[in-house]
């Protein structure tokens, strides 16, 4: 598998990120995991306008899904189009969801998009075997694990410490772990991780790889992230960056 960053943003776009985005491909297949605002940009700059074969939101908030409603356009109205319905998987209210954000009243996008809702559970999606889970979030949102050739990526979407997060990442090759919230600061409860709940999640599943994500420039620092990380799982970690690619 080859996880390419396509935004890391957390909560909105920062000055040098869009929001939250990665595209995940093997065997010439391409998922896309959430699609935040301004990574449609990035997606043609390291992938291509039509690269997805599928996309999987984790959850409605709009730093994780507003570019699939900017996304109609390009598959209906492209010169060469409209496109065959693209599938997406997703929790339950999102065609209502995009199709209110895409703001043409009593319009809907299911011409564009084939939904499928997510609970959780194993599916196939393409060559992936994917696992969801739902995590602790203030909207129904899901965690995810990517399986392919004995090798696994796990996602933990936007959550709270929890014990779904922790059974999505035994063992992961790779953990993409979102870390908004700085260590010792007056948080809001239930809502996000800090850098030293990602390292503790990482070392209590026995990951291989830390990829810390979804950090908010505005109101953290990243320093500080990497240092409380670092001091609870002793593996190879890093902050992600757009465009950068990872071989799993």
């Amino acid at each position: 598998m080859r996880l390419t960053v396509l935004g890391c943003a957390g909560s909105f776009p920062g000055p040098e990120s869009p929001c939250s985005a990665y595209l995940v491909e093997t065997e010439d297949f391409r998922l896309l995991v959430d699609f935040g605002p301004g990574s449609l940009s990035t997606l043609q700059r390291y992938a291509g306008l039509h690269a997805p074969d599928a996309i999987l939101l984790t959850h409605l908030h709009c730093d994780h899904m507003l570019d699939a409603a900017t996304y109609v356009v390009v598959r209906r109205y492209a010169p060469d189009g409209p496109y065959p319905p693209l599938p997406v998987y997703a929790p339950a209210g999102a065609p209502d969801r995009l199709a209110a954000a895409y703001g043409q009243e009593d319009s809907t996008v299911e011409d564009v998009y084939q939904f499928y809702s997510l609970q959780p559970g194993t599916f196939p999606i393409g060559p992936f075997t994917v696992t969801v889970d739902r995590v602790l979030h203030p909207v129904e949102t899901y965690g995810v694990r990517l399986e392919h050739a004995g090798r696994v990526l796990c996602y933990s979407s936007d959550t709270a410490p929890c014990e779904a997060l922790l059974r999505l990442a035994q063992n992961a090759d790779v953990f993409l772990c979102e870390a908004s919230y700085l260590d010792g600061a007056d948080n809001p409860p239930d809502l996000h991780l800090t850098g030293g709940e990602a390292g503790e999640a990482a070392a209590k599943a026995n990951v291989g790889r830390l990829l810390l994500t979804h950090l908010v420039p505005a109101w953290g620092s990243e320093a500080h992230t990497v240092a409380a990380a670092s001091a609870a799982y002793a593996g190879p970690l890093e902050v992600v960056r757009p465009g950068a690619s990872y071989e799993i």
